[in-house]
């Protein structure tokens, strides 16, 4: 019997969501006495990638009429669904979905579940040197977005997303869901029946998977059973991620649609807009320093936030080492106290309302409810998304095949766009008879996925090295860089689309990050030169930085 005839076959009855067995699943008994229940696809993991994948999948006619999918996740996927946070207060972790990114949500019929009055566009990035100020500003009417409400980007909690995804997924009953369920342990069939994957759960039910999908973040058993290595580190960094209630524009001022970010030595530090009066924080910075601010009252926090935007690097110095003294001694700073010493060093920096050092404008409000947490931030890449050998019949999606620095914004999208590439590929093989947890039918969504996203994460990663350093000639080097380049409309186009401003094709998306790669390349070969030459390398990489930035400006005209 065919795969398609054998699927039909099995999807005659409706499926079962979770509890029983679905008796649409074919069962058979090994010697063991276990009842093993087949599936076509097995994903493990509800987060974002997992439940957008299995939604994806579903909504394809063919597919879902071809398909025996179930997802697996250890948490209580009702509370997602039934979640409903009081007006007006929102979830500390929050993400930038790209225009791309929501684009495909529609195409699959989830953005429509999604609480769009909880999201916001961001039709600005003012993005600048905590040491020099050297700055670089975005904006949607550059790009001719003027007349256009999606702007370059859009912020949403990951709540409100996945909650979206899985009243989509009530639509589509022919996806199982098995919740408040984790994977005990993962095998290998027999060869006889193929080698596919066996998972066992700790209810006590046993999946065989023609195809097994890694969705289970970054410490996957999935991949751990593949045996698949990785490679990375480990930033000397905590992100902050918070919500911060702050007082409405004025009609003066343009509404909160701008997103800042600065770039502190100490790592960098981003305001998100989420609605007139509320921002999600994220503040990338050493853990000793994070300790200390998250172990503050919240008014402190939010003074230090404020200062953390306009105050030189020095006086930031100062500040976290009062901070983490405090806390050392038993006596933390009280609200009077910080803002003493913050006004204090303002008023010796002859620092005005209108200087660049306020250039985020928005002011947090100590008086309100702060909620806050932090997880440490890393760099990690596996070897390869497809297994082999023992580990064949399993691919990796999102944080179980990457992590990524959150500077950039990408690690959602990131997984999102591993989604599309394999739904893609899952249905193309499907549609042409072949088998779907075949190597050759997986190697087309590795070739496309690997590169890109290796290239993203090394952009990334080598901007963060690039702007946690003081050493004069560098802070030099990546300002006239900096400069240069905000006057270079096609280059900053690039780099816009590298930031989601529009919907593009994934050849134009990879050849946007190799602009901005192939930028911060040079500037790293500045930080080289700049450490060997010291003061003496400025007119050299000066000239250098010209003479690349134009370069690649007359190359995007050919390529963007």
């Amino acid at each position: 019997m065919s795969l398609l005839r054998a699927s039909r076959f099995h999807l005659a009855v409706k499926t079962v969501r979770s509890g029983t067995l679905s008796q649409s699943r074919r069962l058979y008994s090994t010697a063991k006495n276990e009842d093993i229940e087949e599936c076509d696809v097995v994903i493990v993991g509800g987060g974002p990638a997992g439940l957008t994948l299995a939604t994806a999948l579903g909504s394809s006619t063919f597919a879902r009429q071809n398909l025996r999918i179930s997802l697996v996740e250890g948490g209580d996927l009702s509370k997602v669904k039934q979640w409903a946070p009081p007006p007006g207060t929102y979830s500390n972790r929050v993400s930038t979905l790209t225009n791309t990114s929501q684009s495909f949500l529609r195409a699959i019929g989830a953005w429509a579940h999604v609480d769009t009055r909880r999201t916001a566009p961001v039709e600005e990035m003012q993005v600048w040197d905590g040491v020099s100020d050297a700055r670089l500003t975005f904006s949607a009417s550059e790009i001719g977005l003027e007349n256009s409400q999606e702007g370059m980007a859009r912020l949403t909690e990951n709540l409100n997303l996945q909650r979206g995804v899985l009243r989509r997924l009530d639509e589509l009953p022919e996806v199982q869901l098995i919740d408040k369920t984790k994977v005990k342990s993962i095998l290998r069939d027999t060869e006889e029946r193929g080698g596919w994957p066996l998972v066992y759960l700790e209810n006590g039910r046993i999946l065989r998977a023609r195809l097994l999908v890694g969705a289970d973040g970054s410490n996957s058993p999935v991949r751990s059973y593949a045996q698949i290595p990785s490679f990375g580190w480990s930033y000397d960094t905590v992100g902050i991620v918070a919500t911060m209630v702050h007082p409405p524009r004025s009609a003066f001022q343009a509404p909160n649609r701008t997103a800042y970010q600065r770039f502190l030595p100490t790592g960098p530090i981003a305001f998100l807009p989420l609605s007139p009066t509320v921002s999600s924080l994220v503040w990338s910075t050493r853990p000793t320093i994070a300790s200390a601010l998250t172990a503050s009252e919240p008014a402190v926090l939010a003074s230090m936030i404020n200062a953390a935007f306009r105050l030189p690097e020095i006086s930031l110095r100062y500040l976290y080492d009062r901070i983490i003294e405090a806390q050392a001694n038993g006596q933390p700073l009280t609200l009077a106290e910080i803002q003493q010493e913050i006004k204090w060093r303002e008023d010796s920096h002859a620092i005005d309302p209108y200087s660049a050092y306020r250039s985020a404008t928005v002011e947090v409000r100590e008086d309100a409810g702060i909620t806050v947490a932090t997880f440490p931030l890393k760099f990690n890449h596996i070897e390869a998304y497809i297994g082999e050998g023992h580990g064949s019949r399993t691919v990796l999606v999102g944080d179980a095949a990457h992590t990524v620095h959150p500077l950039a914004g990408q690690g959602l999208n990131m997984g999102l766009a591993d989604v599309e590439c394999l739904a893609r590929c899952i249905e193309g093989t499907l549609k042409q008879g072949g088998d779907i947890g075949s190597y050759v039918a997986l190697l087309l969504y590795a070739q496309e996925r690997y590169l890109e996203n290796h290239t993203i994460m090394s952009a990334i990663d080598k901007l963060h090295k690039l702007y946690t350093t003081t050493f004069e000639p560098v802070v030099w080097a990546r300002s006239v860089g900096v400069e240069v380049l905000n006057e270079l409309d096609t280059i900053k186009a690039a780099l816009m689309m590298v930031a989601g401003a529009r919907n593009y094709k994934v050849d134009r998306t990879a050849a946007a990050f190799n602009v901005a790669a192939t930028g911060v390349e040079t500037l790293a070969a500045g930080i080289k030169a700049a450490k060997l030459l010291g003061g003496s390398a400025g007119g050299l990489i000066n000239s250098g930085l010209q003479r690349f930035f134009k370069a690649m400006s007359d190359n995007s005209r050919k390529n963007i």
